[in-house]
């Protein structure tokens, strides 16, 4: 169980991760490589980080929602009463689910499409569908943590909510404890 819950806490962060030390580690390569004067220029490195930041932003989109840290307008939500706001997350997350489902759908038509024209990519001749089935996981991960959040806020709809100032301290306090806790142990 506590695998499943660390995998609910951190399944995006894992390929989050792994692509931007990717990014990371592939740029640096190909600087080093342009000032060695007798090699070539690596001809795909900038399409491969271009590829990376594109499943980047895909797979941000889940982790934002599981995360509750899309944009919105905390300050008047936080305004508003208890019940209010509930019902309002929830809408939220019917509604994101109905649009992250509705681009799920849309993505495999141009998945498809993308398949048949058997367009490769210029420098590492990929078919084009790796790069862009990107997208259809990335909206179907969305539309699967939409849901989870539906449920998270219908189950927790009658538990008192904190404001966007009371997490921020709460968070703070929580932080002050932890680096308190580890100056102890270093000491």
């Amino acid at each position: 169980m506590k695998v499943l819950k660390w995998l609910d806490d951190h399944f995006e962060e894992i390929f989050l991760v792994i692509f931007l030390v990717l990014i990371s580690c592939v740029s640096l390569i190909q600087v080093i490589w342009k000032k060695v004067p007798f090699l070539k220029a690596l001809p795909w490195t900038n399409e491969f980080c271009c590829f990376m930041w594109i499943w980047t932003v895909f797979l941000s989109l889940p982790y934002t929602i599981r995360k509750g840290s899309m944009l919105r307008v905390s300050v008047l939500l936080d305004a508003m009463p208890q019940i209010v706001r509930k019902t309002i997350n929830v809408l939220v997350d019917l509604i994101t689910m109905a649009c992250m489902g509705l681009m799920t759908v849309h993505s495999t038509s141009v998945i498809s499409s993308i398949i048949e024209s058997g367009e490769t990519s210029a420098a590492m001749q990929w078919p084009m569908w790796i790069v862009y089935i990107m997208m259809f996981v990335g909206f179907l991960l969305a539309t699967l943590r939409a849901f989870q959040m539906l449920i998270i806020h219908i189950m927790h709809f009658g538990e008192k909510e904190l404001t966007t100032l009371e997490q921020t301290m709460q968070e703070a306090a929580e932080e002050a404890a932890t680096a308190k806790n580890a100056e102890g142990g270093a000491e």
